[in-house]
């Protein structure tokens, strides 16, 4: 087999980029699928979904949070974001209640319950990061290089809007 001559790299044809392949969207896609499996096992012992996981990672680091705090961390919309945060309350590991400064806005807060899951789901990043393979600074540049990336393409979209 032969690698490619950079010859043979800068005689690509416009057809080449439209290839799969040559698509990074495709493999970002594609990796986060492969998380969302690992994370599937990963959660199951502790009774989360991705999405709950992530809420209750913010709620054990910063404690009660309005909701519109919660969904611009997480990226979400609140049509979203509500449905998630009811399914948690169903199960008793956050409460959510009316802001006693604001009337408009909604505050989460962890139950006592789901506080007490955070010791039991402090094996989960472990877990995550034997699965990738990866050594801790290939982890921090790996995401380092991704947060640079969601900012350009943050970046992007503005100036398309």
């Amino acid at each position: 087999m032969t690698t490619p001559t950079s010859t043979q790299t800068e005689t690509q044809t416009p057809d080449d980029f439209l290839r799969l392949d040559q698509q990074i969207c495709f493999s970002l896609n594609a990796a986060s699928r492969a998380f969302g499996s690992v994370y599937r096992v990963a959660l199951k012992d502790l009774g989360l979904t991705y999405p709950q996981y992530l809420v209750m990672l913010l709620l054990w680091e910063h404690g009660e949070l309005p909701v519109k705090k919660l969904g611009e961390h997480l990226r979400l919309d609140s049509g979203t974001l509500s449905p998630l945060l009811k399914r948690l309350e169903a199960t008793g590991l956050v409460r959510r209640e009316r802001s006693a400064r604001d009337e408009r806005s909604v505050v989460v807060g962890l139950t006592d319950e789901g506080g007490a899951l955070r010791e039991r789901a402090l094996a989960v990043p472990r877990r995550i990061a034997a699965a990738t393979s990866f050594d801790l600074d290939e982890i921090r540049d790996l995401r380092a290089r991704l947060d640079k990336l969601t900012a350009a393409l943050d970046s992007a979209e503005l100036e398309t809007d």
